[in-house]
């Protein structure tokens, strides 16, 4: 392997970035696999992220010793040591103001993705490169993705976006029109400011010189004046508007193949834009690969390597290798007891699904197959925890696969209303099905969002389980009047057996498990506690949920014919 480090990439601007090329020996050219981003291209998984790293070597103990001994594995970034035998390179660049790569630090700014299609061209053209480019990688790895591949670069031939969000707002800054702050403030220290160029107090080593690994040190004043702080930007664009668009992928406009890896349990962050990227994106040739387990782990293990080289073997060197011949949806779905299955679908949502409604009863705290003809009403302080509504054991052997939605009729006497929506699965001794989420160690079936001054819905984008939200106004709220709303709920998958339950726990905050400990309760890191979205002055008073007669308050669920494909 030829491992050529800190190579000089100019860009449109003048501006040079930095970037770390592995490659084979020899002169014959091969296809590139790049990742550009603000992550450090030096930092090691295991200095970067050390308790990740512990549980990935738990899951996968050959990380570092099964064909690669490690040295240069990067969190959420491909491993050249597994890769450059397969006969590709891998190109690493720290984004503008990251690493070693001066300048203003903007992520998920139109500057980076602009820089990001300016290396995509000159890895296209390089004497080592046989002129394809694919993308891979995780989490922002991913996101990046879908922009620059929208901007087209000549030499794109692929992408392979795994685990990472499509639109900005929905998926990443505001739930259901919710700032979710606390990730955010967890993430931008961390992963971002620890390796800005020119910071001189990090803590991460490069490995192979044992310097520092974010350049020529600037004074505190210097870097905050080098930066773009993406948490204000957030507060300050609390609606949809021209800012968030400039940042939101066009997908129609992706032509390359694509192969989208999302995570079930990855509430918060890393499902949704998995699966509307892959159904938004204008490519004819498109997958879409649904799994579940932590956020990294998938990415790292040998099957999925091998998924990831039969996608860009077929198309970054053109090899007949079958990679067509299987239906657009590989879904793992799940199985209590944290079993997951293989099987192909044609289509999302599946053709087979019957939509079924069952319906809120506030009066006994159940869930049905039938609405209940009288009025009731059931009611919780905001914030805090609310009411949970469950359904009676399955006489039949139960699969929901799909998007889903919560119509709800509500009235309050706060000025706005945010409601926490939370689906979970109950066995017959009542214990909760629980799986291993992507960032929390035991998540529930699915979760969704919704500020209620954000109900205003886009009919000619919406369908059956899936509202899709406007976000662009405020909708007052009536003052203890009842009014409807529909909550969209993230995508799920759960096969559950007989005798088994379903519920839906409507809180006035992140949903916390009963008994939880530790940082992980129950909704991971992605958490909505940022005072100045959610005064107390305007979200404190009594939430009540109103179900029977005229109140047609009903979860809409994806039920799957009994007639499964394999």
């Amino acid at each position: 392997m030829i491992f050529e480090k800190n190579v000089e990439i100019k860009v449109r601007d003048g501006a040079v970035l930095r970037a770390n090329v592995f490659r084979p020996e020899g002169d014959a050219p091969v296809p590139v696999l790049m990742t550009h981003g603000p992550y450090g291209k030096d930092a090691h998984f295991e200095d970067a992220f050390k308790p990740q790293w512990d549980e990935l070597k738990r899951l996968y103990p050959g990380i570092d010793t099964d064909g690669s001994s490690g040295h240069y594995l990067r969190w959420e970034v491909a491993d050249p040591e597994r890769w450059i035998p397969l006969g590709y390179a891998i190109v690493v660049v720290d984004s503008r103001g990251a690493g070693e790569s001066p300048g203003k630090l903007q992520v998920w700014s139109p500057q980076e993705v602009d820089d990001y299609h300016d290396c995509i061209e000159w890895a296209g053209t390089q004497s080592w490169s046989n002129g394809k480019v694919g993308l891979l990688g995780i989490s922002y790895y991913a996101m990046n993705q879908w922009q620059v591949a929208a901007t087209r670069p000549i030499h794109l031939a692929a992408i392979c976006p795994w685990e990472g969000a499509a639109d900005f707002y929905r998926d990443v800054s505001h739930h259901g029109g919710i700032f979710g702050n606390h990730f955010l403030q967890i993430w931008y220290p961390k992963q971002i400011l620890a390796v800005q160029n020119g910071n001189g107090q990090s803590s991460y080593i490069d490995r192979d010189t044992g310097k520092m690994m974010t350049g020529s040190p600037l004074t505190p004043d210097e870097l905050a004046a080098n930066r773009v702080d993406i948490i204000d930007q957030f507060r300050q664009h609390p609606l949809i508007d021209d800012w968030y668009e400039a940042r939101t992928s066009r997908l129609s406009q992706i032509e390359v193949p694509v192969l989208s890896a999302g995570n079930w349990g990855g509430m918060g962050l890393h499902l949704r834009g998995n699966i509307y990227g892959f159904l938004g994106t204008g490519s004819q040739q498109k997958w879409l690969q649904m799994h579940g387990g932590t956020h990294w782990e998938s990415f790292y293990l040998p099957q999925y390597v091998e998924l990831q080289k039969r996608f860009f073997d077929r198309f970054l060197k053109a090899e007949e290798n079958g990679w067509e011949e299987q239906p657009p949806l590989i879904l793992e779905v799940r199985h209590p007891g944290e079993k997951f299955v293989t099987r192909y679908e044609h289509e999302w949502p599946l053709a087979r699904t019957e939509w079924t409604a069952m319906y809120l009863d506030a009066s006994s705290k159940g869930l049905s197959d039938s609405p209940r003809p009288q009025e009731a009403g059931s009611s919780y302080e905001a914030p805090g925890a609310g009411i949970e509504f469950v359904s009676e054991p399955f006489s039949v052997e139960t699969e929901f696969t799909g998007p889903l939605s919560a119509a709800l009729w509500v009235k309050t006497d706060a000025q706005d209303m945010d409601l926490f929506v939370t689906i979970r699965a109950y066995d017959p001794q009542r214990k909760e099905v629980l799986f291993r989420g992507a960032t929390d160690p035991a998540v529930p079936i699915a979760q969704g969002w919704l500020r209620a001054s954000h109900r205003k819905t886009i009919p000619e984008l919406s369908s059956a389980g899936r509202p899709h939200h406007e976000h662009r106004m405020i909708e007052p709220v009536p003052s203890n009047e009842p009014f409807r709303v529909e909550v969209e709920i993230w995508p799920t998958c759960i096969v559950l057996p007989v005798g088994y339950r379903i519920s839906v726990r409507i809180d006035a905050q992140d949903f916390e498990r009963e008994g939880a400990t530790g940082p992980r309760k129950g909704s991971g890191p992605f958490l909505h506690t940022d005072s100045t979205d959610r005064p107390p002055e305007r979200f404190r008073g009594r939430n009540t949920i109103l179900t029977g007669g005229r109140f047609d308050s009903h979860l809409m669920l994806p039920r799957i014919a009994a007639t499964s494909k394999t």
